[in-house]
């Protein structure tokens, strides 16, 4: 018995099988450990091979991350509200500005209209109402164009237009009937050189402007091209209400009986108003800036002499 056992051991196979009995614990516990401390997402990634990306996109992000995003959302959220509330404040809402100005027109143009039913001829300043004949039909061209357009203002002075020339008309017909033809005469010279020279202005400019701009004179091309440049209407707008304040300077000792409180009174508020709106619009124009600020000074000017003298 003892000879049969010891072959037995002896034997190749039983001892193959003997080892493989011996070596399966061990092989078990080994591989029970590596689990315990593999993570679950790599034990995923290693069970599962391409669908873990599927898996990490369906794994909602971490609270930090979440509380960040929430965070740069609201801050943006609360950065455009700021900026929609800086571009809708009265102070910067062109259409605002744009309306008051255009009151302050239709004021001037009421003004006109009331001196024509209400004041005598000899009251009328032929050179103030030229002026505003050339303003006003520059100004209903600029008020179409701009942006944000202004047919407000546009109407006002179209209406203007009328009005001084109903002032016109009375205060030539008032001179004639008083024996002054030669002052009468003079005016209708200045007029029809004034007509001829803007109609000469308006079939040439393109063709100027074309050529200035084209033949590279550094500044001065570059001025000929620019959207408010001295072939546009953004120019010669406010070139003719440097004409209005100009007048006015000129006058600043006028008898205070031959000044219209309606008509300085729309002048002033007008100056006051186009000062901010000439900032507004697009493209932007100092030079209708600057006017209105000389404007709101003269006109100013004479609205209190006649205050003083009539009321107080």
């Amino acid at each position: 018995v003892n000879m049969i056992a010891g072959r037995l051991m002896l034997s190749p196979a039983l001892r193959q099988a003997s080892a493989a009995l011996r070596l399966r614990p061990s092989l078990a516990s080994t591989a029970k450990s590596r689990i315990a401390f593999v993570p679950k997402s790599n034990a995923s990634a290693r069970r599962f091979g391409d669908k873990s990306n599927a898996a990490a996109k369906d794994t909602p992000p971490p609270p930090a991350a979440t509380a960040s995003k929430e965070g740069a959302s609201s801050s943006s959220s609360s950065e455009s509200a700021t900026t929609k509330t800086t571009t809708t404040t009265w102070w910067n809402s062109a259409e605002l500005w744009g309306r008051l100005g255009a009151l302050a027109g239709w004021g001037m143009s009421g003004a006109a209209i009331y001196d024509a039913l209400e004041s005598s001829p000899e009251l009328i300043s032929l050179n103030m109402t030229g002026v505003l004949l050339v303003y006003s039909s520059l100004f209903a061209r600029w008020a179409f164009v701009v942006k944000p357009q202004n047919l407000l203002l546009a109407g006002c002075h179209v209406t203007n237009v009328a009005a001084q020339g109903n002032q016109l008309r009375r205060a030539v017909e008032y001179k004639k009937e008083n024996g002054k033809d030669e002052e009468v005469n003079d005016i209708l010279v200045k007029a029809g050189a004034t007509a001829a020279a803007g109609t000469a202005c308006l079939l040439a400019g393109p063709m100027v402007q074309s050529a200035v701009v084209g033949a590279n004179l550094g500044v001065v091309s570059t001025v000929a091209a620019a959207e408010a440049g001295p072939f546009t209407v953004h120019f010669w707008a406010p070139m003719s209400k440097w004409m209005i304040s100009g007048a006015s300077f000129m006058d600043l000792n006028r008898p205070t009986e031959k000044i219209s409180l309606a008509q300085y009174t729309a002048l002033t508020f007008t100056g006051f108003f186009f000062s901010r709106y000439a900032l507004l619009v697009a493209p932007i124009n100092y030079t209708l800036c600057s006017v209105n600020v000389a404007l709101f000074g003269s006109s100013a000017w004479h609205l209190g002499r006649k205050i003083k003298a009539d009321y107080m």
